[in-house]
């Protein structure tokens, strides 16, 4: 009797089935790398930060922008620091220990400009970073462990995702400009891994021996290549605006925007808008009334608008309006967002070129 051979079958793999296969299969090779050339194992490593991380529940929803992100506890009485995004919107915000405990978290301080905020939350003795001596630099070429709540796949006491990873480079993203949509203007770590995702803003990047380099940032794409960006903005910058604003002593750097002798770049008049006045940090940017005859009034916009985006940009403030209206180029064109009536507008307007 003859074995009947038989033709291989090909099957067919979702979109999200090889996505999970594929952070599996990273996770198997973090695991069988060998540690014996790092004086803390990775996994003594997985098991000491993996505490310190919380998952953040907050604002969401509008044009499908996830309402969650990742953060990390930088004091043992509850302060936590996570990326400034609109799931802060609210002012609060569930966090979640790595225990599963759900606490409230209450924004204390943010500077935009660094996409860096700070929570608080109602506890004590929590597994924390020390910022004083635990934050370390790297060079291309490290090899690095990123921990987020990437896709939120932890809810609960469930671990944060962790993947393995390495430097390629440290640069300055702004000096692409028009490339990359990015608040922060220092030099970052460009990472040899899938980082930023959904929901892994605020998660952080260590070395393999447990030393916190950089904060993830937000999703942020190449407008020139549509690629993604795997980046990390580095600890040291951070430092001294996270424990000012701790401290309750935190001063805002000066915005060029709102001195005289600052550089020449657009304003929200230059376009005809008179925004409601910037009484708090987080002002909404809504329109408190519109110049005739501008450019503004022309496109139709009205007072008592509000402006979500520009140029897909989410607008956090009036502060934030003014910094990405101060960056556009003379003689581009510049898509605005509004809500009007619970309704979204979409409005384009051309960028009025400064006299020299």
């Amino acid at each position: 009797m003859t074995r009947q051979s038989r033709s291989p079958k090909l099957i067919s793999i979702p979109r999200c089935s090889t996505r999970r296969l594929f952070l599996g299969m990273v996770c198997l090779a973090l695991y069988n790398i060998p540690d014996g050339a790092f004086a803390q194992s990775t996994r003594d490593t997985i098991a000491a930060v993996t505490p310190r991380m919380v998952k953040i529940f907050g604002a969401g929803g509008l044009q499908r922008l996830q309402g969650y992100c990742s953060g990390f506890v930088v004091s043992p009485n509850g302060h936590i620091v996570t990326v400034w995004s609109h799931v802060l919107d609210q002012g609060e915000v569930t966090v979640v220990l790595d225990s599963g405990r759900k606490l409230k978290g209450k924004v204390i301080g943010a500077e935009p400009q660094l996409d860096l905020a700070v929570l608080k939350v109602e506890a004590e003795d929590l597994p924390c970073f020390d910022l004083d001596t635990q934050i370390g630099t790297a060079a291309p070429g490290t090899r690095v462990l990123a921990f987020s709540n990437m896709f939120k796949v932890a809810a609960g006491n469930e671990p944060v995702t962790v993947l393995h990873g390495v430097i390629a480079a440290r640069t300055k993203l702004e000096g692409r400009r028009g490339a990359f949509d990015i608040a922060f203007p220092g030099a970052v770590y460009v990472v040899d891994a899938i980082t930023n995702n959904s929901g892994a803003g605020g998660g952080v990047l260590v070395t393999r021996d447990g030393r916190l380099l950089a904060m993830i940032g937000k999703e942020l794409r190449n407008a020139q290549s549509n690629t993604w960006t795997n980046y990390a903005m580095p600890l040291p910058d951070l430092k001294t605006p996270i424990q000012d604003i701790i401290a309750g002593k935190y001063t805002p750097p000066v915005n060029p925007l709102e001195t005289p002798d600052g550089p020449r770049r657009h304003k929200p008049l230059d376009f005809g808008l008179v925004m409601i006045p910037n009484v708090v940090p987080r002002t909404p940017a809504y329109v408190e009334d519109v110049v005739q005859g501008s450019a503004a009034a022309g496109a139709g916009i009205k007072t008592d608008d509000l402006v979500l985006f520009v140029n897909n940009e989410l607008i956090q403030s009036c502060r934030h309006l003014n910094e990405v209206l101060g960056k556009l180029e003379d003689g581009t064109a510049v898509d605005i967002v509004i809500r009007r009536d619970g309704k979204l507008q979409t409005i384009k307007l051309a960028v009025p070129k400064k006299a020299e």
